[in-house]
């Protein structure tokens, strides 16, 4: 499934906001934001590999351009992996990066939404890793379910969902009201909860992940919480990644914003000002993602 967020609550992933998106043109953007955040991904497939060995069948559901995918398959080499998306310009750029990476004779794509394309899958999966997919989902209950159903017995599913909002400033960034992120993870989480209430058949649930994976009819196995730390000053790809991230929250919440804090967005954007993200100094990029474990035993 494709997605594209226009803020950074689920940064290192690309979102959907079912609006009209050209996936082709977005897919080096999302692929780059993917790479920027392989060691956390590292070291979730390090802690996955402790947890589900040797899988004959490993899918990712909602795997946008491949880099997770491929990440699994570097992890598994004895796994068939299948990479699943609604979008067939992010496909072709995953079978492409399987290709560079020499997997592409044990990587596969499968094109369509989610859950109902998986059942096109030739046989049950051993892993299932669903990479904050899962809330752009209206009935993530049923969703789970579906997912579940596609597990072989002893088979995990890897749920990635929550964590922490990315922090990338200082609370004071010597301009405009001190506390600026915080204000923007609140406007977030008001879009974001009106994001979920147009999803088509969208059922209101606790987001308690490890009863809901339960109520699927598994076993909830573990939960870590993996973080990505790239300290000030940091690298020009993280840069970019926090400029994106920026730019889109401008966009997609600029009008919510406060006349002040619009201002000191759009100065932190500016690339002639050398107090804006792609200059200053003590940019830092903080991340923390938690993923969810669990097993079908009968």
């Amino acid at each position: 499934m494709a997605h594209n967020h226009h803020s950074d609550r689920h940064a290192g992933h690309h979102h959907h906001d079912h609006t009209d998106v050209d996936w082709a043109e977005m897919g080096p953007e999302l692929e780059a934001q993917a790479e920027l955040f392989t060691p956390l991904y590292e070291h979730t497939m390090a802690w996955l590999a402790k947890r589900q060995t040797e899988p004959g069948l490993i899918v990712d559901a909602g795997s946008g351009p491949g880099v997770i995918a491929c990440l699994l398959a570097d992890t598994f080499p004895g796994a068939r992996v299948v990479a699943v998306d609604a979008s067939e310009p992010l496909l072709a750029r995953a079978g492409a990066r399987a290709g560079r990476l020499g997997v592409a004779d044990r990587f596969g794509t499968l094109t369509g939404e989610l859950p109902d394309v998986l059942d096109d899958l030739d046989y049950p999966a051993d892993l299932l890793w669903v990479g904050r997919t899962l809330h752009h989902l209206g009935d993530q209950r049923a969703a789970l379910a579906a997912f579940a159903a596609r597990l072989a017995v002893g088979g995990t599913l890897a749920l990635q969902e929550g964590g922490l909002s990315a922090r990338y400033l200082p609370r004071d960034v010597g301009f405009g009201r001190p506390g600026l992120q915080a204000r923007l993870d609140a406007l977030e989480e008001e879009w974001f909860a009106a994001m979920r209430a147009d999803l088509p058949g969208t059922v209101v649930e606790t987001e308690d992940w490890p009863a809901l994976l339960a109520a699927a009819g598994l076993r909830p196995s573990g939960t870590r919480t993996f973080l990505l730390d790239l300290p000030a000053p940091t690298t020009d790809r993280a840069r970019a990644y926090v400029a994106a991230t920026l730019t889109r929250t401008r966009d997609g919440i600029g009008d919510h914003l406060e006349a002040d804090d619009r201002a000191t967005l759009d100065r932190l954007l500016d690339p002639d000002d050398k107090a804006s993200v792609y200059h200053r100094p003590d940019l830092f990029l903080l991340a923390a993602q938690t993923v969810y474990t669990a097993v079908r035993t009968k």
